[in-house]
């Protein structure tokens, strides 16, 4: 079964940095598009960041020069550095990614980790 499990979330001051975490487990084939999706109280959810398995990487507009999305396709993993935090950035972080297990490809979704900008 497989498993999307996020960390990294806590508490910063306006200006700070934090860097999260996504690790996939479990029967995995193979890996195409992950993604950082958040979700700040009563918003919608909204993609952040997206890296393709070579790499490729796009951002929304709103972190763009201040958020960076990697990569590791050896250990399943994705990182998501973020730094002059505002109070903006503060949601629920998701990590997404579509994955091959076995004969399947499917969304899957890790539970989120909370990111809380405040003074």
């Amino acid at each position: 079964q497989v498993q999307l499990v996020e960390s990294g979330g806590g508490l910063v001051q306006p200006g700070g940095s934090l860097r999260l975490s996504c690790a996939a487990s479990g029967n995995i084939r193979s890996i195409n598009n992950m993604d950082w999706y958040r979700q700040a109280p009563g918003k919608q959810r909204e993609l952040v960041a997206s890296i393709t398995s070579g790499s490729s990487a796009i951002y929304a507009d709103s972190v763009k020069g201040r958020f960076t999305i990697s990569r590791d396709n050896a250990k399943n993993t994705m990182s998501l550095q973020m730094n002059s935090l505002q109070s903006d950035d503060t949601a629920v972080y998701y990590c997404y990614a579509r994955i091959t297990s076995g004969v399947w490809t499917r969304d899957y979704w890790g539970r989120g980790t909370q990111v809380t900008v405040s003074s």
